[in-house]
C-alpha cells in the first residue's frame, strides 16, 4: 500500500471524519435524530480518520489519484 495521501489532505480527513464522529453523539445539529444518519456519519467518519492514519486512501487508488508528493 504505497501512500496516496498528502499531508493537508490528510488533516482535512482527520478533521471532517472527527467532526462526523463525533457530532451525532452530541446531537449538535438535530440532523442526527434518525439513528441511520447517526451510525452513517460516524462510519463515514471513521473511514476518513483510518484513511488519514493509514496515508492511504483505496478509492483513489480505483480512480488514480494521489496528492502525496513522495510516492
Amino acid at each position: 500500500m504505497p501512500a496516496n495521501v498528502g499531508n493537508m489532505d490528510r488533516i482535512l480527513r482527520a478533521i471532517l471524519g472527527l467532526v462526523l464522529f463525533i457530532a451525532p453523539l452530541l446531537n449538535m445539529p438535530a440532523i442526527w435524530s434518525s439513528a441511520g444518519l447517526t451510525y452513517g456519519s460516524m462510519a463515514v467518519g471513521l473511514v476518513l480518520v483510518a484513511t488519514a492514519f493509514f496515508r492511504f486512501c483505496p478509492l483513489y487508488r480505483i480512480v488514480g489519484l494521489s496528492t502525496c508528493k513522495i510516492n
